[in-house]
């Protein structure tokens, strides 16, 4: 899949504050993740640490917060890892699944997608 950029904001965990970086569409990365620096700033606290499997092999620790990101006018609570102070921020596949947007890597953009719900009948 071919990549691309979007300008995206992420926000304190009150939904107050907002700082607008450009981010890479990553749906192979699980969260998102913006410089460590930026989410400090924002206040956002993280609350747990994990490891992660980098694209070259390698494994790496980061924490992990919660905060609030709008893309497209949507706007969700999601998962944010804490990366380098020199990271490009990614947009990850958890948080446009939360917001009901996917990749079109033809048109270079986010589009809308329907929730998907399987209803049991008993």
């Amino acid at each position: 899949m071919g990549t691309f950029r979007v300008e995206i904001e992420i926000g304190d965990a009150a939904g107050e504050r907002w700082e607008t970086v450009e981010a890479l569409v990553d749906t192979g990365a699980t969260y998102t993740s913006a410089p460590a620096p930026l989410l400090r700033r924002l206040g956002v606290a993280p609350h747990t640490r994990d490891t992660f499997v980098l694209a070259d092999g390698r494994h790496v620790e980061h924490d992990i917060g919660r905060s609030w990101i709008r893309v497209s006018g949507r706007a969700e609570v999601t998962l944010i890892v804490f990366g380098e102070p020199d990271a490009l921020p990614l947009l990850g596949a958890y948080a446009l699944e939360g917001l009901r947007l996917a990749a079109d890597p033809i048109g270079r953009r986010l589009v809308p997608v329907p929730g998907l719900l399987m209803e049991l009948v008993a």
